[in-house]
């Protein structure tokens, strides 16, 4: 999901020792794009992977206090998303990791790329929900032109007997 751009320099050291990326990219896969929810929030694991950095220097990079569920927002720290719960797992927005990145990493080229998610069976169930009741509306307002009353309706339709 994430991909480093271009070479890692064998230059300066990161402030665990690692050697700094010279670029990094972050993509996010479009989810419910707009809503604010988890739709495109990365874990620890991507992070990482983004970063080029140890799993154990991303959690040091990490705005959390054990006294605090949601410490403030710190622009030294890698600021996760508002948790709930003390065992929720930590989840950052693309943006903000790009954000650390550039202005704390010194990381130079740093792009977010929004990436269209593969279509899974729910997207494409959804889908032919969505088109079924497109196709009932259609015919909704074809009907609005139609007689209200049931007798004008037989008599557009040749039923002018009464039912038995």
């Amino acid at each position: 999901m994430f991909s480093q751009a271009g070479p890692l320099p064998a230059g300066p050291q990161g402030h665990s020792g690692e050697p700094a990326a010279g670029a990094a990219a972050l993509a996010m896969a479009e989810g419910d794009a707009g809503e604010g929810t988890a739709e495109a929030l990365i874990a620890i694991d991507e992070v990482q992977k983004a970063l080029n950095r140890s799993r154990a220097s991303v959690y040091r990079y990490t705005n959390t206090d054990p006294r605090n569920l949601n410490p403030p927002f710190n622009p030294r720290k890698l600021n996760p998303e508002y948790r709930s719960d003390q065992k929720e797992p930590l989840l950052f927005h693309p943006n903000e990791v790009a954000r650390f990145a550039r202005d704390v990493l010194r990381i130079k080229e740093v792009t977010v790329e929004v990436l269209n998610s593969p279509s899974t069976a729910t997207q494409q169930l959804l889908g032919a929900i969505l088109e079924e009741l497109k196709a009932i509306r259609l015919r909704l307002d074809a009907f609005e032109g139609a007689p209200a009353n049931l007798a004008a309706l037989r008599q557009q339709h040749s039923q002018s007997r009464p039912a038995a």
